[in-house]
């Protein structure tokens, strides 16, 4: 049982470059947890922080609970840090994109989110290493990954910013041919992208892999032989999924896919330039999440 004069220690990782709102994080935080038997500490990300400086910082402070405030590659990168210890990550979805935050129910609302975080349960998940890179999300090469650069370039925010990328590279992108081998299979594919999806969906709400789960040491690798404007429109309006009939879904632990010509490559929403290589591996129970408890969901 735990002692009347328990404090809980929480630490939040804020990137204030995340989304597109002008939320002044330090107070918001600071006030929710003034009347609270909690210790919140607000760590600001400094533009371009390396990895090794936010692990030094967690690693000082010994904080109970770490929460990534801001988007899909906020989150990433605190998953990163907490790699290899018992501190539990919980999610403030504040970004362009919330795809992790909609995996596990976690909602933009503050107060709900906050409610998660101080009483939420722990389960752990895996992750994928892609590449050399973790992957907690969703990793593409191909369509999406093109529109990713073509958003970072038009520096726009927001899914219709995303929806008019996706429009103009409809007419500029190059399918590919790919040679897939996976645990148990070999298989060769024309298409327009290729997901090594961790999760079940984009942060647009777009369900992409109907078989997904974050705790069963399987990701799922999705073939996507055609990509239309129509279907563009439907998954930014109604998000409706991909036509099954022009796509294919693995699952696997091991992956390596080569193509003959380099494509663009991105991992949880960061573009990372072109390749004609991915090797992808999974890594079981790699961290653990503060998910809404099954009372809450209940309510």
């Amino acid at each position: 049982m735990l002692s009347s004069n328990y404090v809980q220690n929480l630490l939040f990782i804020v990137n204030p470059f995340s989304g597109n709102n002008s939320t002044d994080w330090n107070e918001l935080i600071i006030t929710h947890f003034k009347e609270k038997p909690v210790k919140a500490i607000v760590h600001i990300l400094s533009k371009n922080c390396p990895l090794h400086e936010l692990k030094a910082t967690i690693q000082s402070l010994q904080p109970e609970k770490v929460i990534a405030v801001g988007g899909d590659g906020t989150v990433k990168m605190v998953a990163e840090a907490l790699m290899n210890t018992t501190i539990p990550l919980g999610i403030f979805p504040a970004g362009s994109a919330n795809g992790m935050a909609k995996e596990f129910d976690i909602p933009a609302d503050y107060t709900k989110a906050f409610e998660i975080i101080e009483q939420g349960e722990q389960i752990k998940i895996h992750l994928v290493k892609v590449n050399d890179e973790i992957c907690i999300h969703l990793s593409d090469i191909g369509f999406n990954a093109f529109v990713v650069k073509k958003f970072e370039e038009e520096n726009t925010r927001g899914m219709w910013g995303y929806f008019k990328s996706a429009c103009k590279v409809l007419w500029q992108h190059n399918r590919m041919d790919v040679k897939i081998k996976s645990d148990d299979a070999f298989i060769k594919r024309d298409a327009a992208m290729v997901v090594i999806a961790n999760g079940t969906k984009y942060g647009n709400g777009v369900v992409i892999n109907p078989l997904g789960s974050l705790q069963d040491g399987l990701f799922e690798v999705v073939i996507i032989r055609k990509i239309s404007f129509t279907e563009i429109f439907k998954m930014r309006f109604f998000r409706d999924r991909l036509n099954n009939e022009k796509t294919q879904l693995l699952q696997t632990a091991h992956l390596v896919l080569s193509s003959k010509r380099a494509m663009h490559f991105q991992i949880d929403g960061e573009y990372l330039g072109k390749t004609k290589r991915l090797v992808a591996e999974i890594i079981p129970e790699a961290i653990s999440v503060l998910v809404p408890s099954a009372s809450s969901l209940e309510d």
